[in-house]
């Protein structure tokens, strides 16, 4: 049986694969730590664990749910984004939880794209971007984030990729995805270059997707692309309890926009799955009225972490920008080195510690590596006295 054609360039995720690889290693005891994908290893609050247990023990909360989200959860992202961000959503008509955001983006790719059109991708960025757009039949033309820009697009670029789109493409360049804080760089945005981008998607009719997951890690002034005038007259945002509070697993997302993008998504996706268990839901809800003390102490978990990455990368003669948000670490390699895959190979081979070669989210990423936060202390200090043993007394011997 062949695949279908849609699947013509699709690759496994990488960290799919990788993860076997590791596994392989583990089984040989090898006991590699692995500092390379985002997944927050802290719990969720007491009370949201708690919220889950006591309305999952109710007996009539077990049945399908509305497509569209409990009014309550919905209710509960409104006054979010309010207190937040300072965006007003109407809870009935602008915010469509997700079951994860991840699933949000296929859910956009298949709703607006189409064989013959094309969409406005950043270089480095999320992986998932590209293969959901290539999926939907569309083709990507990517867009360069540089240092030397602070990781923010190149308007004249842009400008070249549209016209690039309307001559090869027959419906042109429909879409532009954009993510800020940005992964893997932890760029923080401006509120002058999310006007520009506004302008950019009204002066082209291109519909604007921020996903916007990481605003509250490492980062004190959580923005909104919907904060800026006219934004929701052709953007829509993305954002998750993935990150901001250690909910990866649960698969909370939601998409916030103007009522007729909104109806548009829930056509396809009211065909593609159903409304999420309502005790998690209520969970969720419960989640979203957490404070400022809540991301106070998670950043502060992290605040730590980042120091020992920063001396772990240090060894590696890497260099970086101390102050990116997110859960991630950004590093340049030293120029011995090909790419960032031959450091990350290096480092599991030598050192049995992973951490992802930046080539995985473009060729704008060759140079570099991402190590992520979402391990307790020990593991990195671990890794460090590994690398110090294993890489760096080799290299001086």
């Amino acid at each position: 049986m062949e695949t279908a054609k849609r699947l013509e360039g699709i690759g496994e995720y990488y960290f799919s694969q990788k993860l076997r690889e590791i596994d392989a290693m583990n089984k040989a005891g090898k006991q590699v730590i692995n500092l390379g994908i985002g997944s927050p290893d802290l719990p969720p609050h007491p009370d949201v664990i708690k919220t889950l247990h006591e309305e999952a023990m109710k007996p009539n909360q077990h049945a399908y749910q509305s497509y569209k989200g409990s009014p309550v959860l919905r209710n509960a992202i409104a006054h979010w984004y309010k207190k937040w961000y300072a965006v007003e959503l109407n809870p009935d008509t602008e915010i469509l939880p997700l079951i994860g955001s991840k699933e949000g983006i296929m859910h956009i790719c298949m709703t607006y794209l189409e064989e013959d059109t094309a969409v406005l991708v950043p270089n480095p960025g999320y992986p998932t971007y590209a293969s959901a757009l290539k999926i939907s039949g569309a083709a990507p033309l990517y867009y360069d984030l540089k240092k030397e820009n602070n990781y923010y697009p190149d308007f004249t670029q842009m400008e070249s990729l549209v016209e690039q789109g309307t001559k090869n493409y027959t419906k042109g360049v429909k879409l532009l995805f954009v993510n800020y804080p940005q992964m893997p760089t932890g760029q923080l945005p401006t509120k002058a270059m999310f006007e520009q981008l506004v302008a950019f998607a009204k002066r082209h009719n291109i519909l604007l997707v921020h996903d916007n997951p990481y605003s509250f890690i490492l980062n004190d002034s959580p923005m909104s692309l919907l904060s800026v005038a006219g934004a929701k007259e052709v953007a829509v945002e993305l954002n998750s309890l993935s990150k901001s509070h250690n909910m990866a697993g649960w698969r909370v997302g939601m998409l916030v926009g103007a009522k007729d993008k909104i109806d548009e998504v829930l056509r396809f996706k009211s065909n593609m799955d159903s409304g999420m268990f309502l005790p998690l839901q209520f969970a969720a809800a419960k989640a979203l009225e957490l404070g400022q003390p809540w991301h106070d102490e998670v950043n502060k978990v992290y605040r730590a972490r980042r120091e020992k990455v920063f001396e772990l990368l240090s060894l590696l003669d890497c260099t970086f920008d101390t102050t990116q948000a997110g859960m991630f670490v950004w590093a340049a390699i030293p120029s011995k080195y090909k790419d960032g895959f031959e450091l990350s190979d290096k480092v599991l081979h030598e050192a049995n510690v992973f951490i992802t070669p930046g080539g995985i989210f473009g060729s704008a990423g060759n140079a570099f590596v991402r190590v992520s936060l979402c391990s307790p202390e020990q593991q990195f200090e671990a890794a460090i006295k590994r690398i110090k043993e294993s890489v760096v007394n080799k290299q001086h011997v």
